[in-house]
């Protein structure tokens, strides 16, 4: 398949998936992730390209959570989760209509209990994509958005052009870690304690409403610079 091709292929996605609310976009060859994937032999089989896709989180709905998840977050939350699994599921139909191999990842679902893992790390597949950076808070920082945000990956072997891995960092920026309730945030992601978050968020889950693993303090936090763009500006999505 030629350059043109790819790209042709590329734009398409891309305006399916900002046509139905996604509002990033980006691609990168996987190959040097699948180790990290819990995924079978079968399931990966000939895939060697990773969609990453984001939606917005409300910095309305944001704007309530103090040093614990709000109901309305919540609900926030699980609607943002279900946008991306449709997303992800119509860029699924559209490349097995092209005849090539899609596997959708949904949005959120844990694999591995102990470590709190998904088949697939959004986090990790958005880094390769050119989405943004691992933040001091273990998320994925977008320049534009911050951590306000919620990820799915569709992985595929239909040729794609792929995006370059976004430059950037945290700088002086410690908000995250002076507002985790948990302790948890240290100078750099690898200072992230998943036992301290995860022994939070079990508390914040027996909630009355709440009842799963939640947080949105250091997401809240996290807001990137759109405060500081012009609507036009914000609509020039990455990808």
């Amino acid at each position: 398949m030629t350059m043109v091709q790819e790209e042709e292929n590329y734009e398409r996605l891309k305006k399916l998936a900002f046509r139905e609310g996604g509002r990033l976009f980006g691609v990168a060859e996987i190959g040097p992730l699948k180790d990290r994937f819990l995924l079978s032999p079968a399931e990966l089989d000939g895939l060697e390209y990773g969609i990453s896709m984001a939606v917005l989180l409300s910095p309305a709905v944001l704007s309530g959570i103090q040093d614990r998840p709000t109901l309305i977050y919540k609900w926030h939350y699980r609607q943002a989760n279900n946008l991306l699994d449709k997303i992800a599921f119509l860029i699924t139909q559209d490349i097995v209509e092209q005849g090539f191999r899609a596997l959708p990842i949904p949005a959120s679902q844990i694999i591995d209990w102990d470590t709190q893992r998904g088949a697939v790390s959004h986090r990790i597949v958005g880094e390769a994509a050119g989405l943004g950076w691992r933040g001091r808070n273990n998320l994925l920082v977008n320049a534009r958005y911050g951590s306000r945000l919620r990820l799915v990956s569709v992985l595929t072997d239909l040729p794609l052009k792929t995006d370059p891995p976004e430059e950037g960092g945290c700088g002086s920026c410690r908000r995250c870690i002076e507002v985790c309730p948990a302790g948890a945030l240290g100078n750099d992601w690898d200072a992230y304690d998943l036992e301290k978050c995860l022994s939070c968020l079990k508390e914040f889950s027996k909630m009355r409403g709440i009842g799963q693993l939640i947080c949105g303090v250091c997401v809240k936090a996290c807001a990137g610079n759109i405060q500081t763009m012009t609507p036009i500006d914000s609509l020039e999505h990455a990808g």
